[in-house]
């Protein structure tokens, strides 16, 4: 999500949320300076021992804002285990708050569209997940964006073909309620739901969901069978900090 995925691409990279929120600080603060150390596909383990001491290294000292939101790419492993995963959240946590920066935590929207096993199973993991993400931002000092204030941005009008992903709507959105939450402008028109969607055709609706699961499922079970990720061989958009001019 913090990557950007699957908002609008520019200079090689998806722009997305972080990039957008960033755009406001910079207006706010001349010499701001902005990373991204996101990485599609990264499990909770990797982002606490690969991202967070990079991210470390320049906290310390600084005002530093800092967005941690990882653990849906373990949540939605057939293998997963929270016993493991939610204490490495916490850790997470405690590690960049002692560190010094001012920390923003979500939580996700445990609901999706449809019914079944599936949408059964995602409602229970992702309810787990965010029961404990409140638990952990009520012990330390963090700012918490709640996913039940917005449960409209689960509507796929704002996601990405993918069905995971946020589209540049989506992204835009999110930004703005982050900017908002934070005392910075935003437009909000942010917090307006979209009108009723269209009944859509059913063959369409079949046609689509076959090309979702050729497209994007297939290859995610094909990736997973093999061991792979796809943030395999990739580095973060903005590795050390940068000076940031909005767009």
């Amino acid at each position: 999500m913090t990557e950007g995925m699957s908002d609008e691409v520019i200079n090689g990279n998806y722009r997305g949320w972080a990039d957008r929120v960033a755009d406001e600080l910079a207006k706010a603060n001349p010499s701001f300076t902005y990373m991204n150390l996101a990485i599609r596909g990264k499990l909770l383990k990797q982002v606490v021992e690969d991202q967070i001491p990079t991210a470390i290294k320049y906290i310390q000292g600084k005002q530093t804002l800092v967005s941690f939101h990882a653990g849906a790419n373990d949540v939605l492993r057939p293998n997963y285990r929270p016993e493991i995963s939610l204490p490495q959240y916490e850790l997470g946590i405690k590690q960049l708050t002692d560190a010094g920066a001012t920390v923003i935590l979500f939580t996700v929207i445990d609901k999706v569209e449809g019914k079944g096993k599936t949408a059964t199973l995602w409602h229970q993991r992702f309810s787990a997940f965010n029961e404990n993400v409140r638990k952990v931002a009520a012990k330390y000092p963090v700012i918490l964006f709640e996913a039940k204030n917005a449960e409209f941005l689960n509507d796929r009008r704002f996601l990405a073909f993918d069905r995971l992903h946020m589209n540049s709507e989506g992204h835009r959105r999110l930004a703005n309620a982050v900017l908002e939450g934070l005392g910075f402008n935003f437009d909000p028109n942010w917090k307006v739901p979209p009108v009723a969607a269209k009944k859509q055709n059913k063959i369409i609706k079949v046609l689509v969901n076959i090309s979702w699961v050729a497209v994007f499922l297939i290859p995610w079970i094909w990736r997973r069978v093999r061991g792979k990720s796809s943030g395999d061989g990739r580095s973060a958009k903005y590795p050390v900090p940068v000076k940031w001019f909005s767009r």
